[in-house]
C-alpha cells in the first residue's frame, strides 16, 4: 500500500470558515466586498497593530497596486530582493520600471543591507535612485528592517514591504509587514493561512490605502454615472474568501505553533549532520518558519537535488530553494549588487524546502527524518 503523500505546505482549515462562507451565501454577498471583507481587514489591523489594510485578490496585485500608489512608473527604477519568488519583482514589470536585485545576507537570508547600500551609492552617482525598494521577508522571517530602513530614509525612499510569507513573525517586538510604508501579505493556498488565493496591503498611512481601495474598485467617483478620473483595477477580495480568511485568523497562531515545531523536530534530528545547516533564526526575529529550510554543503556528499528527487521517490514533497531573480533568463541583464560573494546564488544551489504542512502527523514528520537520513547514510555506507 503507497503511503500518503505527504505535502510541502497545503491549506488547512480550522472549522469555523464554513460558517463565514455560509453567511455569505445566506445574506447572497458573493461579490467582492460585504461584511466577511470588512471583518477580515479588522482582523489584520488588529493582529498587526496598523492603521488600515485593503483586502485584494493575490499578493502580487497588492504589490502591483502598491507600486501605483508610490507613483512608480514607466523608466523608473526599483530595488528588489533577489531571493524570492518572481510575484516579488513582476509588478515592476507591469509599470514599465526597471528592477534592480539585491544580494541576501547568509544570516538571515533576506536582503544584505551591505549589498543595499552598493546598489545606493552606484544608483546616486548615475543620479537615478530608486522609486521604491521592495524588501522581501523570506520563509517567514523578517528582514533586518531597522537597519533598511535606515538606509533608505537616507535617500529618501519609500519601503514596501513583501511579507508574503511572513505573517505572523515579529522583528524587535513589531509585526512583520508594518516597517515599511506599506506591506503586503498573501493568502495563496500554500501560505500559514489561505483564501484561497487572496492578499492584503496594510499601512499606517490611512488616506494611502483609502487611495488603495479606491484604485482595487476600478477607480469610480462617487457619481451615480460610472465615472473614472484614474486608472483602476478589478483588485477587491471577495466577500466568500475573505470568510475564509476570517476563520483562518482564528487558528493563525496554531499554524504558527505547528509550523516551528515541525522545524525543531527537523533541527533536533538532523542538525547534527555535518553539512547540514539549516537557516538561521536571527537575534531579535521571531520566525514561523513558514517552511522549514536549510542548506546541504559538499561535504555531505549529497546534491540538493538529489535528496529531493529521493524524498520524492517515497511520496514526500520537497523543494528547492528561490532560484534568485537576477539568475532568471527573464532578468536577464538587469543590474544585481551583491555582498563578496553571491549568496543568493548559494543559498539556491545549496538549499532545500522540507515539507512543513500543519496538517502533518508525528509519524509523517519521521517519515521525512527517516527518508533524509536513509539518503545519507546510502551515501556514506563504504563501497
Amino acid at each position: 500500500m503507497t503511503e500518503r503523500r505527504i505535502l510541502l505546505s497545503s491549506p488547512h482549515m480550522g472549522g469555523t470558515e464554513r460558517k463565514y462562507v455560509k453567511e455569505a451565501f445566506d445574506t447572497n454577498w458573493i461579490a467582492p466586498l460585504g461584511s466577511n471583507v470588512d471583518a477580515f481587514e479588522s482582523q489584520i489591523e488588529e493582529f498587526t497593530g496598523t492603521k488600515a489594510a485593503c483586502a485584494v485578490a493575490s499578493g502580487t496585485g497588492g504589490i502591483h497596486l502598491a507600486l501605483d500608489l508610490l507613483d512608480v512608473s514607466q523608466g523608473d527604477v526599483v530595488f528588489c530582493s533577489s531571493l524570492t519568488f518572481v510575484a516579488s519583482a513582476n509588478p515592476i514589470i507591469y509599470h514599465g520600471a526597471v528592477p534592480v536585485f539585491i544580494d541576501s545576507e547568509l544570516d538571515s537570508w533576506n536582503m544584505s543591507p551591505k549589498a543595499l547600500k552598493k546598489a545606493f551609492r552606484r544608483y546616486e552617482m548615475k543620479g537615478r535612485l530608486p522609486k521604491a525598494v521592495i524588501v522581501v521577508n523570506l520563509y517567514g522571517q523578517s528582514a533586518r528592517m531597522d537597519e533598511i530602513l535606515k538606509i533608505c530614509r537616507t535617500y529618501d525612499v519609500p519601503v514596501i514591504e513583501d511579507a508574503a510569507e511572513s505573517l505572523g513573525a515579529t522583528y524587535k517586538g513589531r509585526q512583520s509587514g508594518t516597517f515599511g510604508k506599506i506591506g503586503i501579505f498573501s493568502f495563496n493556498g500554500n501560505k500559514i493561512i489561505t483564501t484561497s488565493g487572496g492578499g492584503m496591503l496594510i499601512s499606517d498611512d490611512e488616506v494611502l490605502i483609502r487611495k488603495a481601495l479606491k484604485k482595487a474598485t476600478q477607480a469610480k467617483e462617487p457619481e451615480l454615472h460610472y465615472q473614472h478620473e484614474m486608472v483602476g483595477y478589478n483588485y477587491r477580495l471577495s466577500n466568500v474568501c475573505a470568510g475564509i480568511g476570517r476563520g483562518q485568523m482564528e487558528v493563525l497562531e496554531e499554524r504558527v505553533q505547528k509550523k516551528r515545531y515541525i522545524f525543531d523536530r527537523y533541527e533536533r534530528s538532523l542538525g547534527d549532520v555535518p553539512g547540514v545547516h539549516f537557516m538561521p533564526e536571527i537575534e531579535g526575529a521571531f520566525h514561523t518558519r513558514w517552511l522549514s529550510t536549510l542548506t546541504m554543503d559538499g561535504t555531505l556528499g549529497v546534491t540538493p537535488r538529489e535528496m529531493i528527487e529521493h524524498l520524492g521517490e517515497g511520496n514526500i514533497e520537497a523543494r528547492p530553494v528561490w532560484k534568485p531573480l537576477h539568475m532568471q533568463p527573464l532578468f536577464k541583464g538587469t543590474d544585481y549588487f551583491s555582498e563578496d560573494h553571491d549568496n543568493a546564488k548559494h543559498l539556491f544551489e545549496h538549499g532545500i524546502c522540507l515539507p512543513s504542512d500543519t496538517k502533518m502527523t508525528e509519524e509523517e514528520i519521521d517519515r521525512v527524518i527517516k527518508r533524509f537520513l536513509e539518503k545519507v547514510h546510502m551515501y556514506q555506507l563504504p563501497a
